[in-house]
């Protein structure tokens, strides 16, 4: 089911999540146990499986007004009703008001996209690209692990500035920057400033591993 933003509003069930943020084209697992997102999927199931996920802020518990569409690929229903989900994120949308909070939050949503791009982003992208590699292989020297590169990271520019962004464990409000922003250009440099950052300290790190080995 290919992912239409034709509409450019819609009602859109929500899933708040505590420190996740879902981007565009990244699979997401769930487990469903709360009685209130089981009637939500069981509703969407008998739709176009779509829903949206939302962060949590971890410090002020607020939701996130921007989020990530996701879409149900594949699911399994357990004897008691729970089920674990499997999901793809698909468009970015942004809340415009809650129709309804319960039993589960519908938000009345629409969807945002990057603004066209002018520049050539391929010289940009392919640093963002080596500097991952850097920061992958620092990492294994570091720890002493076999850290193989993914092989799945796409080539185009915006694709690649979101995969990058969901690679960001641990600094979920930067992912949510990253997310809410509608320039592929703007990303990609925060981006690298995140990930010079790392390689970086990464590097010193190491340096100093080796002389006190």
């Amino acid at each position: 089911m290919a992912f239409s933003s034709s509409v450019a509003v819609r009602e859109l069930p929500l899933f708040p999540l505590p420190e996740l943020v879902l981007f565009p084209g990244r699979r997401l697992p769930l487990q469903t146990f709360e009685f209130r997102y089981r009637m939500m999927m069981n509703t969407i199931l008998q739709g176009d499986r779509r829903f949206g996920v939302l962060m949590i802020d971890p410090t002020t518990g607020e939701i996130a007004k921007v989020g990530c569409c996701a879409e149900v690929i594949h699911y399994k229903r357990d004897n008691d009703d729970k089920m674990k989900v499997m999901t793809l994120g698909q468009g970015r949308f942004r809340v415009l008001d809650y129709v309804r909070e319960t039993p589960y939050r519908v938000g009345l949503v629409e969807w945002i996209e990057d603004e066209p791009v002018k520049e050539n982003l391929k010289p940009l992208a392919g640093e963002v690209d080596q500097l991952l590699r850097d920061v992958v292989r620092l990492s294994a020297k570091l720890t002493s692990q076999d850290i193989e590169f993914p092989e799945e990271i796409p080539d185009l520019p915006l694709d690649l500035s979101y995969w990058v962004a969901s690679t960001l464990y641990g600094v979920s409000l930067e992912q949510q920057s990253l997310l809410e922003m509608q320039s592929t250009l703007s990303r990609l440099e925060r981006e690298a400033e995140i990930l010079k950052s790392t390689r970086n300290n990464l590097a010193a790190r190491t340096a100093l591993k080796d002389v006190l080995e």
